[in-house]
């Protein structure tokens, strides 16, 4: 996992190394992590679209590829977040207030929580 800031247009949200400000849903303003919370992760993942047009099964969804994540280590450390269905070894982020998503990924092998910096508000 490359820690890499070249370019980045979230390079004022990162302080050593970490989430500078709080984390909220884009949507309904609800805190998902709080300042240092959150580890900066240059990690490419191919992330469901947030509203989908009429796709019956999980691998009908149209996704974007994503670069830039917050890494957390333990599902406890987040605020407010809610875990979707299963995919392969993967479960998708969502708000756990408005259930908008995903915002992000789980993966289960490495317990590793990922939210898209692109897909939530820094505050």
């Amino acid at each position: 996992m490359e820690i890499s800031l070249d370019g980045s247009k979230y390079s004022d949200e990162v302080e050593e190394g970490k989430n500078k400000r709080k984390i909220e849903c884009t949507f309904c303003n609800s805190s998902i992590l709080r300042p240092q919370n959150a580890q900066f992760a240059n990690q490419q993942f191919s992330l469901p679209l947030m509203r989908q047009k009429n796709v019956s099964s999980a691998a009908e969804a149209e996704t974007e590829e994503i670069k830039e994540f917050w890494m957390v280590d333990d599902m406890f450390t987040f605020e407010n977040i809610g875990v979707s269905h299963t995919v392969n070894n993967t479960k998708f982020l969502v708000c756990a207030d408005c259930e908008m998503g995903p915002v992000g990924y789980h993966d289960i092998p490495s317990r590793k929580s990922y939210v898209a910096l692109s897909r939530v508000k820094h505050v």
